[in-house]
């Protein structure tokens, strides 16, 4: 057995906080290491999750962890965020949510009443996204040996035959659509570390997409492709997207969503909101041709009300995300290379 990685990953000899970030440090590990180690056809498809045709019923399978520091945040807190995130996650899929499961890690000497509200709040979260937790796990660690509480959901949903979500169906001509404003929940996280507060309360975007998912790909069969930009943020997930497609990314700078509040939070922090992770989005790549029903329906549904386009599919510049800025210049959005906000999901 070899007992040295063969390879190198990185020019780091240990795990950095950004190798968890959703950056290029995160890219590097799971290309060099992850994917070579486990390589078979459903987990090179990466996606949100796996898609897996069990004798003619086509499932997604997904998995996340959760280990968000503070517990409790303006707009939710770690159980609803473990609930919603793993949704999502299935929806991004084309997949209807069905199960969960349920992984608690808990260090020694954690407030019985925190854990209380936690469950209760993944019991809501789960009942507003109409998924059951049919099984789950509970783990206690040595106190100093943990860091308050860790959750991990995986998630089972069927996806109907007529939808077939991959970035191998992406074409240059698709549109972007994004269901509101970016940053809102990497930025919520942040100014609870550093206990700022701004006269208008920024509150995370949290939130179980599936719902209004499902009504999209209920009036379009031409959604090429979803994705939401959780860690690592808008940037990471289009550049993930391009270097699989092999297709370029136009963006407009003047079309992005960003709250004023939010937007003047990240000029105080020096944070930039296309690299900041986000709970409640979704990138949506559609045919041009259905794209002005999808906008309609998306703006019909509760969390899609601010549903706008950002950009557009290009065969230029295959594998990059270039960025048309506000004074008519074009700039490359590159992945993030360190780590801008830690422990943030």
């Amino acid at each position: 057995m070899e007992l040295n990685c063969p390879i190198p990953i990185t020019q780091y000899k240990q795990v950095l906080l950004a190798h968890g970030g959703g950056g290029k440090l995160s890219e590097q590990l799971i290309s060099k290491l992850f994917l070579p180690q486990f390589n078979n056809p459903l987990l090179n498809q990466e996606h949100d999750g796996a898609i897996i045709d069990f004798n003619g019923t086509r499932l997604a399978f997904s998995t996340d962890s959760y280990v968000v520091q503070p517990l409790f945040f303006p707009g939710g807190d770690i159980g609803e965020l473990a609930v919603n995130g793993t949704v999502n996650d299935l929806a991004c899929c084309g997949a209807r949510a069905l199960y969960l499961s349920l992984g608690f890690i808990i260090e020694e000497g954690f407030s019985m009443d925190e854990l209380w509200q936690i469950t209760q709040s993944i019991k809501r979260a789960a009942d507003h996204a109409g998924v059951q937790i049919v099984t789950g796990d509970t783990k206690v660690v040595d106190k100093g040996k943990g860091d308050k509480i860790f959750i991990n959901t995986s998630g089972i949903g069927l996806i109907d035959n007529h939808v077939n979500i991959s970035s191998s169906k992406l074409k240059p001509g698709d549109d972007i659509i994004i269901n509101g404003n970016i940053a809102d929940h990497g930025i919520t996280i942040m100014l609870q570390r550093a206990e700022l507060q701004f006269d208008n309360e920024i509150k995370s975007d949290t939130a179980p997409l599936n719902e209004m998912v499902q009504s999209v790909l209920e009036i379009s069969e031409n959604i090429h492709m979803m994705r939401d930009p959780t860690r690592g943020g808008l940037a990471s997930s289009l550049n993930e997207i391009t270097k699989k497609a092999n297709l370029g990314i136009e963006l407009y700078e003047d079309k992005i969503p960003i709250a004023e509040n939010v937007k003047n939070a990240c000029e105080l922090l020096g944070l930039d909101p296309l690299h900041i992770a986000n709970e409640g989005k979704i990138l949506f790549f559609v045919d041009p041709d259905d794209t002005q029903k999808v906008l309609a329906k998306m703006k019909n549904q509760k969390y899609g009300e601010k549903s706008c386009i950002i950009g557009k599919v290009v065969e230029k510049d295959p594998g990059y995300v270039r960025m048309k800025t506000t004074i008519g210049s074009t700039r490359i959005v590159d992945m993030i290379s360190g780590e801008q906000l830690p422990r943030i999901c």
